[in-house]
Formats: structure tokens, sequence, C-alpha cells
């Protein structure tokens, strides 16, 4: 039989190379559907983490001694650097979700919704139409290959069960979400204005024609107003969405070369 010996040593490490790569693949978006079958995943994820092993410097891929629990350990922390990555790397098509679901709930909406398997809930039209638009912003920049391209910076700067306590980005997370909730409301603004004028319009001609049906013309108002208005700041959405994107990746990039360290955890 093959002495296995070898292949045995190169396991360890190329187990958490392959957890670090399988956080990234539970959050980034469009990798992480559930369209897409988590036996594809899981095998897409072993691909990578097996063409990312060949370039890891020869120093971070030793397996460190250690007991049973703080393998396990360092596991975690490899699969909560992925994690993270993902996580912030979604953030900005949850912003346009949201931004979506203001403004459909105010177009009295929120009765039409459907599933959105991305995010596994349902939504309202409006936040549906945002949350693929951002999708579909997100591929034409580069966004999967970006990340990649960070998740495979972070072995440069990071030995394998290197990641601790210290290095969870907190404070990049509440920034990015910070960032988010104020680009909603600009995008969501628009919409909720012209609503808001014409709430104030169909009070006034309740008042003046009360044999008018304020409920049933007021919703086919709201909706129309609402949508013509999003129709003409779509221009200015992409502008606010594309910015978000790519100062969300470029904070990724700095918090990657940010996290640099000379231990190991355990």
């Amino acid at each position: 039989m093959p002495d296995m010996t070898a292949y045995m040593q190169e396991f360890g490490p190329w187990l958490l190379v392959f957890n670090r790569v399988l956080g990234v693949f539970l959050f980034t978006p469009l990798l992480a559907s559930s369209v897409v079958p988590m036996r594809f995943r899981a095998l897409l994820a072993a691909a990578f983490a097996v063409a990312v092993y060949s370039f890891i410097p020869a120093d971070f891929r030793v397996m460190p001694d250690a007991t049973l629990a703080q393998h396990a350990t360092m596991m975690f922390g490899e699969i909560l650097i992925g994690a993270c990555i993902g996580f912030i790397a979604g953030l900005p098509m949850v912003a346009m979700e949201m931004a979506g679901h203001l403004m459909g709930h105010q177009m009295a909406l929120s009765l039409a919704q459907a599933y959105n398997p991305e995010l596994d809930a349902n939504l309202n039209s409006v936040g549906s139409l945002l949350f693929f638009m951002g999708i579909s912003a997100f591929v034409m920049m580069g966004g999967p290959e970006t990340v990649l391209m960070i998740l495979a910076e972070t072995f440069r700067t990071l030995p394998m069960g290197g990641f601790g306590g210290g290095h969870t980005p907190i404070d990049l997370v509440l920034g990015v979400l910070t960032t988010g909730t104020e680009i909603a409301i600009r995008v969501s603004a628009p919409a909720i204005g012209i609503i808001m004028a014409c709430m104030v319009a169909m009070g006034f001609v309740m008042k003046s024609m009360p044999q008018v049906n304020v409920l049933s013309v007021g919703f086919a108002v709201y909706i129309v107003g609402g949508l013509s208005v999003l129709a003409l700041a779509l221009f200015a959405i992409n502008d606010a969405m594309g910015g978000y994107m790519a100062l969300t990746l470029n904070d990724l990039w700095d918090w990657v070369a940010s996290i640099t360290t000379g231990g190991r955890a355990g």
C-alpha cells in the first residue's frame, strides 16, 4: 500500500483552509443561494480550497500541536473568518431590500408578497425588485470575484488557526450597517415623499368630494406615483448602490490587511 503519512499531514491544514472557504460560501450572495444545491456548494468550496492551498506559504501550512477541543476552536474561527467576509459583502443587497420594503409598504404592496430564495423570506414586489437589482449590480462590478480574492488574501495575512476574538470586525459591521441604513432611507425617500403628497391630496379630495371612494382610488394613486418616482430615480439609485458596494468591498480589503498576526490560536 502507498504511504499515506505525507497526505495525512497535509489533510489537517487543508481542512482549516476548507472551513475558511466554506464560511464564505455560506453567506456570500449568489454563492450562498438556497437555489444552488448544498452538495454543489460544498464541492465547489472544496475545489476552491484545493486551488488556494497550493499557493499558501509553507510556514502557514503547518498544523499546530493542540488538543481536540483547541482544533475544534480553530475550525470554528476559520469558518468565522469566511462568514464575516460573506456577511459584510451581502449587506449592500440587504440595504437595497430594506429600501424597497419601505417603499412597497407605503404603496400598500405588503399584501402582494413573493418568496425570495436568496434571503429565505417573503418580500413585497418592490423589495424583491431592488434586491435583485442589487444582486445584478454586485455581479456586474465583479463582486463575487472580489470576495474570493479577499478570501485568498486572508491566507497571506493570517495563518490557519490564527483568528482570535480581537480580529472580529465589529466596528466594520456597525459602520456598514449604519451606511446601509442611510442609503436605504435615501433611496426610498423620493417615493415616500410623493406618496405622502398623494395622501395629503387624497385628504383634500375626501373632504371636498365625499362621494369619491378614497380607499379604492387612493391605492392606485399611491402605486402609480411611487413606481413613477422609482423609475425616474433609477439612475440615482444605481449610483448610490454602486458607490456603497465599492466602499464596502474596499473596507473589507482594509480589514483583511489589518488582521495580520504572528501567532496562532490555541
